[in-house]
């Protein structure tokens, strides 16, 4: 038996074939459509989706025991609906109704980082640990909890939004594409990480960060990593103030859940011990009762590209 693993984000929709082992046979994507309407439901793009996948892996839906799906945003995971996600626009969607109609296997869907902190708990890093906290930093800042060993939701899976916690509430604090200001999203996700590369670029012409954005055609995530390990002053106070940014949430995690670790996804991960080095230091120097509280390891997702989805295929089992 097979379960299928729908990975939804703000440039594509993933999925992937998956054994009951956590062994991806097959994987496709489409890019997301700009903008859906009632008349487009995401839910037809998902549908090409599993179509390509079944056609992909040479297998049928009666070979399928579940398909899951991870969706930005807030989910009523209970009665299958999308209420709300900012960035991409949807509100009040029904998926799992709309893909009943065409594929007759039980669907479940959740919040993505919910899913991906599934997928680390069940099949990468996460293994072995009773309580952990997943944190993915891309488009935006998503975060996963598994608790005692079972994924919390908060009430009517609703909760775990630790990206939209407040960290700066100055009247210059950056505005969030939740509507709200100063959300740790604003700071922490990898668009923020661009924004304040391109800040400190126009202020430092001579910054090697031109060198490196010009080789790779854009500013990305790692253009002032690259720039820093290279030894440039410029690219190292981005990423110094990039991860203070990213500890200062952290710590406000640590201080109300204490996790056994806090596992970091993302495209911004790749980056490994250069991220995880000072982020575990300012962990263990500036969380509640430092001295005398338990370690909190921070790692880095193992799973990295598909822990959507072998997370939401998680979901199915």
């Amino acid at each position: 038996m097979y379960l299928i693993g729908i990975d939804v984000g703000g440039m594509s929709i993933k999925g992937g074939a998956v054994t009951t082992d956590g062994k991806i046979v097959y994987k496709t994507a489409i890019p997301t459509t700009e903008k859906y309407t009632e008349q487009y439901s995401i839910s037809e793009d998902i549908r090409k989706v599993i179509d390509a996948v079944l056609e992909g892996a040479n297998i049928t839906l009666s070979e399928v025991k579940g398909i899951g799906i991870g969706q930005p945003g807030s989910i009523d995971s209970k009665n299958g609906i999308i209420r709300y996600s900012n960035n991409i626009s949807l509100e009040r969607v029904p998926v799992v109704a709309e893909l009943k109609r065409y594929f007759d296997v039980p669907v479940f869907i959740n919040n993505d980082a919910n899913c991906a902190a599934l997928g680390e708990y069940v099949f990468g890093a996460g293994k072995g640990y009773n309580d952990i906290i997943f944190v993915t930093l891309g488009t935006g800042v998503g975060t996963g909890f598994i608790i005692d060993g079972k994924l919390f939701e908060g009430r009517e899976c609703a909760g775990t939004e630790g990206g939209h916690m407040q960290i700066d509430i100055s009247p210059e604090a950056q505005p969030c594409s939740c509507g709200r200001k100063g959300c740790w999203e604003a700071y922490a996700s990898a668009t923020a990480l661009m924004r304040q590369t391109k800040a400190v670029m126009d202020k430092n012409p001579d910054s090697l960060m031109h060198k490196f954005a010009k080789e790779e055609g854009k500013v990305s995530g790692k253009t002032a990593f690259l720039a820093a390990k290279a030894g440039d002053k410029a690219g190292q106070s981005v990423v110094d103030t990039y991860i203070g940014y990213i500890t200062s949430g952290l710590v406000n995690l640590v201080n109300i859940f204490c996790p056994d670790a806090i596992l970091i996804g993302g495209g911004i991960s790749y980056e490994k011990e250069y991220l995880t080095n000072p982020i575990q230091k300012a962990i263990n120097e500036d969380r509640f009762g430092a001295k005398f509280n338990p370690k909190v390891e921070i790692k880095t997702a193992s799973l990295k590209n598909d822990a959507g989805i072998l997370g939401a295929a998680a979901l199915a089992l």
